[in-house]
């Protein structure tokens, strides 16, 4: 939801403007912005939640506080009940709202409190300024500071080419304060999460109370996340995280007597689409679906490739049929689910399956989820926000992370023979036909027949002598010629932010 720009230190009104408009794909509804003091706050607008009340900045009922916010905070309910019952006043219905009265009541830490994702910026009359970053990241947000001047931004390409060089992320669960700097006020894995106690060694049987809890947990997050006053789809690829999506959003939204949309993408002869297909017609949703060509593909690329703000070769691969499918399901809905988070949780990354001792396993989940916040979730963002289309992943709430991450590491290892993911295939019996919940991964690249039609044709651009020429224009070198492919549209589009200081390859190399 939403695109947002602040600045502190002056107020350069014109500049700031200028940003704000490099966003409106994040926010075509509306546009608001407001200077307070030596801060300026910026929004565009996708309504999603109260239509007719939510414009923003959002004002206090004191009007000397302003907030603007992107995302969706799924326990604004209780967090609102609770606040009221403190003697706030809410003047909207926003669910962003809530985060502008807990900056208030107990400054950036208490946005903690918080399940959700979410980039927000708040300036009060008294001088007071915080802008804070969702624990995860899973809502983008950059800043870069310079001759006294502090700007952020939703997305790199907001920031003009005098700024560029110093854009960097901001960093997920921090707040930041003139008068503080960077605080940390909450983590995507909590410090003092103990993992229960059992087996470590791989292919264990989990109990039928473990099972439940990992169903019931994962129910919970997706109806927390179906909130809204617009409809909500899923985006369905055909593999267990989508379809477990659907088939929970499914019988949510039926107690409404809703029919829940569902959305795939692929080539005419991709598997994910032909499995997609087959889960749709099961469940019973209102399916939407369209086949890319080769040429479709090589078309979208440099556009995914702008909007992703990375030249990754993987991400790009799933970010091109990505790309296509959000710009096809826009047509339809404002805000789908995604299956985003399962593999970093349930360990179904092959390379996870080698990994057989126990505290390693567990160190290697919590970087893996630590680090999407510039991996797999920037190309969420980035693909769907290009229309207009809000992403939210139920498998990164909150209370999913706690729970998974506690599982003994025996429950997620396959042993010799036993499919990935098996512990969520087994909590999930019942729910999808066999040859679904069981169905081998395949990379959506690969799935949706991405990667053969990008990587053989555009590395067919590109000569011996122009790669060994250019691969080493970033430290450390590109890998490959589909890789400078890539880089040479990310340089053109962002000549002046450092990959190194930007990009998770880079900054981890």
């Amino acid at each position: 939801m939403c695109g947002i720009v602040a600045q502190y230190g002056t107020t350069d009104a014109a500049g700031l403007e200028a940003m704000l408009a490099r966003l409106v794909h994040r926010g075509p509804d509306d546009s608001g912005s407001v200077g307070v003091g030596q801060a300026w706050l910026g929004h565009r607008r996708l309504s999603i939640v109260d239509l007719a009340g939510g414009k923003q900045p959002l004002v206090n009922d004191g009007e000397n506080a302003w907030m603007v916010g992107n995302g969706e905070i799924y326990n604004h309910d209780e967090v609102r009940d609770r606040l009221q019952e403190l003697g706030h006043t809410f003047v909207t219905d926003s669910d962003n709202e809530v985060a502008l009265h807990l900056l208030e009541e107990n400054g950036p830490q208490g946005l903690g409190e918080l399940n959700g994702m979410f980039a927000v910026a708040m300036a009060a009359a008294d001088g007071r300024f915080v802008v804070a970053r969702d624990a995860v990241g899973i809502k983008p947000l950059y800043w870069a500071q310079q001759d006294g001047l502090t700007r952020f931004g939703s997305e790199m390409a907001a920031f003009e080419v005098a700024w560029q060089p110093h854009v960097e992320p901001f960093p997920p669960g921090h707040a930041w304060t003139p008068e503080e700097g960077l605080v940390r006020f909450a983590n995507a894995v909590p410090v003092d999460l103990g993992v229960i106690p059992g087996p470590t060694e791989p292919g264990a049987a989990a109990p039928i109370d473990i099972l439940h809890e990992t169903r019931d947990i994962l129910v919970e997050a997706v109806e927390r996340q179906l909130m809204g006053d617009v409809p909500v789809g899923v985006f369905l690829s055909g593999g267990l995280d989508s379809s477990l999506v659907a088939a929970i959003a499914v019988k949510v939204l039926a107690r409404r007597g809703e029919q829940l949309q569902t959305f795939a993408v692929g080539t005419a002869d991709s598997p994910d689409l032909a499995a997609a297909r087959g889960v749709a017609e099961f469940l019973g949703t209102d399916h939407h679906e369209m086949t890319y060509t080769a040429a479709d593909a090589l078309e979208a690329m440099p556009i995914a490739v702008r909007s992703i703000e990375s030249f990754d070769p993987a991400l790009v691969r799933s970010a091109v049929p990505n790309f296509l499918l959000a710009r096809f399901t826009a047509q339809h809905v404002k805000v789908v689910l995604t299956g985003e988070g399962a593999d970093e949780l349930f360990a179904g990354y092959e390379y996870l399956q080698e990994i057989k001792d126990a505290d390693e396993l567990h160190d290697e989940l919590v970087r893996t989820v630590e680090s999407l916040h510039n991996l797999n979730l920037q190309r969420c963002d980035r693909v769907t926000m290009a229309h207009g289309l809000e992403a939210r992943v139920p498998f990164l709430d909150r209370e999913v992370i706690n729970w998974a991450l506690r599982l003994p590491p025996g429950f997620k290892l396959a042993a010799e023979g036993q499919q990935e993911k098996r512990l969520l295939r087994l909590a999930f019996e019942g729910w999808l036909p066999e040859e679904y919940l069981w169905r081998v991964k395949a990379e959506f690249g690969d799935g949706s027949g991405a990667a053969d039609v990008l990587t053989t044709a555009i590395e067919a651009q590109i000569t011996d002598a122009q790669f060994a020429a250019e691969k080493g224009g970033v430290t450390p070198p590109l890998r490959t010629k589909e890789e400078l492919a890539y880089y040479r549209i990310f340089r053109e589009h962002l000549a002046g932010v450092s990959a190194e200081k930007t990009l998770s390859r880079f900054a981890t190399a």
